[in-house]
């Protein structure tokens, strides 16, 4: 009941411990060649943040822009999309209750500020205290405990951190190219659709065929023929990333078969919803090294 209680922190410590993996190799890098570790850890830090501010600067009037015009314009693409016999009745009353609702988007813009800030404090720690992280994960290794356990956070931390950086590059590509091709193909709102691309090809397998969807409903209210030209595009960056990312990426960072990746998906997305899906493979890689490490695989 107390760790149910506690799902929220749970869910937290784990994204912290994601962070560390992706972060040490870098801050260890630093260190050797005489930064101090927290220094280092501040200027990784300075770096992300300027990163992230860079992009939102660069992304956040286009995609306000186009993000408002899509929704002044769904009435009518609804309309237009009439012969599908879609009921738009609820999705134009969501529509329109928006405005009535900015209060609370900004009361949980506030609470997710605080979240990301508590996230890198304790990421923080977490990376001042990598060094120590055997002694306090000892005690549940048994013999050898410590060997072990320096063992599991190597291991957690290469596997981990493989994971996050396959994935910020596989979202990446794919959300420029599907703007690219988006763009050439003359679609409407084609920067809140690519983003949605990128964001959901965190989800394997499912992801890209849900992102799809809209992008596929505005051009069949636009111009029935561009549905297919956006079938096609979505469908051709999906087989570059198949075929050529995959591979060469995401099958190295995770290497789990389509059925354990199935399986890890429904069950995430049955315990948590979609941050669920979204960190049932992490939660997968952290149990099989757990594993290997308590009987000594190699």
């Amino acid at each position: 009941w107390a760790l149910y209680q506690m799902r929220g922190v749970i869910l937290l410590v784990f994204v912290g411990i994601i962070l560390m993996s992706a972060l040490n190799p870098g801050v260890d890098w630093l260190e050797k060649r005489k930064v101090p570790r927290p220094v280092s850890i501040l200027m990784f830090y300075v770096v992300i943040v300027a990163l992230v501010s860079g992009v939102i600067a660069v992304l956040i009037p286009p995609l306000v822009e186009q993000t408002a015009r899509l929704v002044t314009a769904t009435p009518r693409l609804l309309e237009q999309l009439g012969w599908l016999k879609l009921d738009s009745t609820v999705l134009i009353q969501q529509l329109s209750s928006v405005p009535s609702n900015v209060l609370r988007l900004a009361l949980s813009a506030v609470n997710n500020v605080i979240v990301v800030f508590t996230l890198l404090v304790f990421t923080f720690y977490l990376l001042l205290e990598r060094q120590n992280l055997k002694r306090h994960l000892q005690v549940a290794f048994g013999d050898d405990g410590e060997v072990k356990a320096e063992r599991f956070i190597n291991e957690m931390e290469v596997e981990l951190g493989r994971w996050i950086r396959g994935q910020l590059f596989s979202m990446t590509l794919v959300g420029v190219l599907c703007y690219l091709g988006l763009k050439l193909l003359g679609i409407e709102f084609a920067l809140p659709l690519a983003i949605l691309a990128g964001l959901f090809e965190i989800i394997p397998n499912m992801g890209p065929i849900v992102s799809a969807l809209p992008a596929m409903i505005i051009a069949l209210a636009t111009t029935p023929s561009l549905a297919l030209g956006v079938a096609a595009l979505y469908f051709a960056v999906q087989q570059l990333q198949a075929q050529v990312v995959t591979p060469t990426v995401m099958r190295q960072a995770v290497g789990f078969n389509p059925l354990v990746t199935m399986l890890a998906l429904m069950g995430g997305f049955a315990l948590g919803g979609l941050a669920g899906a979204v960190l049932a493979l992490p939660v997968v890689l952290v149990a099989k090294v757990s594993i290997r490490t308590w009987y000594n695989k190699p």
